[in-house]
Formats: structure tokens, C-alpha cells, sequence
């Protein structure tokens, strides 16, 4: 299973990558992927929309089930991936790629607290047994 150790994690199976101007760019794991199957619908949250860190924030939809995506920290929207939203299946092939949205942490210490590439393996590991 991939998960990439330049990246942070959240319980709930998002991923977070810090970028270079301090925002943050949120996506699915490949293990939320994996566990939803074929992605048929994505909706990403509007842009300039505040949140609050655990809010309800997108909503992924395979053939299977749909799934809520979370915000990992408290924050605004600076971007949504419409590229996505129009070909959901991208999650699907490569769901490190295919971010959601983008985010201006309202605290960007809170990123410290997510967990890392071990941590989060070790949650799905305990996930699957």
C-alpha cells in the first residue's frame, strides 16, 4: 500500500501536503480509495468557505458507498480541483494526484498534530485486522 512519507495523514484517511507558501493541499488516501472502489462522483468544497478542523467538507461517491471527506485543520478554502470533480476515477488511478481542495490553515502549528506516514500506517493496519 502506498503512503507517502513527505505527507501528513488524518484518522478519517485524508491526506495533507504543506505547500511552499504554507497552504495545504487535502485529498483521499489510496487506502480510502482502495476500500470505496470505482469513484463515480466528487464534490469539493467552495472556495472561501471557512472551516472548522473535522468539518464535513466534500463528499467522495464510488459504486460501492458515499463517503464524507473532513477538513484536517481548522481553515479556508483557497481552491477546489475541478479536474476532479469532472473525472472522479482520477482517485481511482493515482489518489496522491488528485487533491481535493486546497486550504489556508487558520493555524498552521495544527499540522504538527496529524499523523505521520508511520502512524497512519499503523492505524490502517489495526483498521484491517
Amino acid at each position: 500500500m502506498s503512503i507517502p512519507a513527505d505527507l501528513k495523514y488524518t484518522p478519517s484517511h485524508e491526506w495533507v501536503r504543506v505547500e511552499a507558501d504554507g497552504t495545504l493541499t487535502v485529498g483521499i488516501t489510496h487506502h480510502a480509495q482502495d476500500l470505496l472502489g470505482d469513484m463515480v462522483f466528487v464534490e469539493s468544497p467552495a472556495t472561501g468557505r471557512a472551516l472548522a478542523k473535522g468539518e464535513e467538507c466534500a463528499v467522495v461517491e464510488s459504486v460501492k458507498a458515499a463517503s464524507d471527506v473532513y477538513a484536517p485543520v481548522a481553515g479556508e478554502v483557497v481552491a477546489a480541483n475541478g479536474e476532479v470533480e469532472s473525472s472522479p476515477e482520477s482517485v481511482n488511478q493515482d489518489a496522491y494526484a488528485a487533491w481535493l481542495f486546497k486550504l489556508k490553515p487558520a493555524n498552521p502549528a495544527d499540522v504538527d498534530a496529524l499523523l505521520d506516514a508511520a502512524a497512519y500506517q499503523k492505524l490502517v493496519e489495526s483498521d484491517a485486522h
